[in-house]
């Protein structure tokens, strides 16, 4: 039998979506007809169609969607729903039809018997490798409900710690954005008014008003050269970082900056010991692991020391000397997996490293934000105050000034 997504309306004009199973699409009204429904759209759900996978090739759903499709399906296959049930499930739920497609066309390579994990390589774009790594780990040892829980439950912590970034940096950039309209509306349209004051004064003006003066004029006549240069540094950055070796030096330069550099290393640490956590805990190989958690890491110094500790693993090095020997990542990271080590309990281990880390990188945060909100707003102060003085300070000895 062939999988049919419906739509179709029931007495009080309620439109009801969801996927049944028929041999043909007839059947399929019919049976909706059975349920006091009245068909509005019946499509095949095919598997293995070249003309629906192009189709369903560059839809992409966003991290929130994937979060929350992963809780769901999670729990659904707790609660002791097959895998096609659970789909079903989803499809019914989905609130956009992105969502939509791509759960039949997970469910139509399911019906036609794939697997979950090789259902998901259909959608690299949406599902990562590390996702699908743990997907088919969870098939094989016949543990797919708890591996779909802590997956579900890294996504959420990763999503957590991306918004409280997005929100630690939102004052800070209103307050950046406010500081340059301010500077550079006085400096394009207050200056310039200001001059004209001044402009037959036979006396010398004071220097910061003169530096103030040729600043505004060479903004007023050079901002079309200056907006291009942004574009073109802009363009050449990102033409950059898509070629490695450009890349790598930029990393390197990330990677060894003051203060953030450390912050950056502390985010790839926390990345890693979470995703390694889920592996270990799911009976993924470390090797395996390993390599998987690369894929998570930001800076290519930082993955270069992974693959150093990787090799040191499969030389028989433990993990917590190998990543040890790398002097990249937190000793107190490193010390947490010794000790999982020595007891066996390698999984949980990692966990705590884990939120260990997050715990650090969380305050971190906390306190970089807390001193770069009062340190823009003071910057900014002190700029307005330049300016302001520039314009003020000849009013000051304006009487010696029209007086001669």
């Amino acid at each position: 039998m062939a999988g049919f997504r419906y739509q179709a309306y029931n007495l009080d004009g309620k439109l009801h979506r969801g996927v049944l199973e028929a041999d043909s699409a007839r059947q399929a009204r019919s049976l909706l007809r059975e349920q006091g429904l009245t068909p509005h759209l019946v499509e095949a759900i095919a598997a293995n169609d070249p003309a629906r996978g192009s189709r369903f090739r560059a839809v992409s759903l966003s991290r929130a969607e994937l979060t929350r499709l992963t809780r769901s399906l999670a729990s659904l296959i707790e609660a002791g729903l097959t895998v096609e049930q659970a789909f079903n499930a989803l499809i019914e739920q989905a609130e956009s039809e992105r969502e939509r497609q791509v759960l039949a066309a997970l469910r139509g390579e399911v019906v036609a018997g794939s697997t979950i994990a090789r259902a998901l390589e259909s959608f690299p774009r949406i599902f990562p490798e590390l996702y699908r790594t743990l997907i088919a780990a969870g098939e094989s040892s016949g543990q797919l409900a708890r591996v779909l829980s802590r997956l579900a439950d890294y996504l959420e912590e990763r999503q957590a710690l991306a918004s409280r970034l997005s929100l630690a940096l939102i004052y800070p950039s209103i307050v950046l954005m406010v500081a340059v309209a301010v500077v550079v509306a006085l400096l394009a349209y207050v200056v310039p008014q200001v001059v004209s004051v001044y402009a037959h004064a036979k006396e010398t003006l004071p220097l910061l008003t003169r530096g103030l003066i040729a600043l505004s004029s060479f903004l007023q006549a050079a901002w079309p050269a200056l907006a291009l240069l942004a574009v073109a540094a802009l363009v050449s950055l990102r033409m950059a970082l898509k070629r490695p070796a450009p890349r790598a030096r930029i990393h390197e330069l990330l990677w060894r900056a003051p203060g953030l550099g450390r912050l950056l290393r502390q985010l790839d640490s926390t990345r890693l010991a979470a995703t390694l956590a889920i592996l270990v805990g799911s009976r993924v190989p470390l090797l395996t692991a390993l390599e998987a958690g690369g894929g998570v890491m930001t800076l290519i110094p930082m993955r270069e020391a992974l693959e150093g500790a990787a090799r040191g693993v499969r030389e028989g090095m433990p993990l917590s000397r190998a990543l040890a020997a790398t002097d990249a990542f937190p000793p107190v990271m490193v010390h947490l997996i010794a000790g999982g080590e020595s007891t066996g309990k390698l999984d949980e281990a990692l966990d705590r490293a884990a939120r260990q880390q997050q715990a650090t990188l969380s305050t971190r945060m906390a306190a970089a934000v807390a001193v770069l909100e009062p340190a823009l707003v003071v910057l900014m102060g002190l700029l307005v105050l330049a300016i302001v003085l520039a314009i003020l300070l000849p009013l000051f000895n304006l009487n010696q000034l029209v007086g001669r």
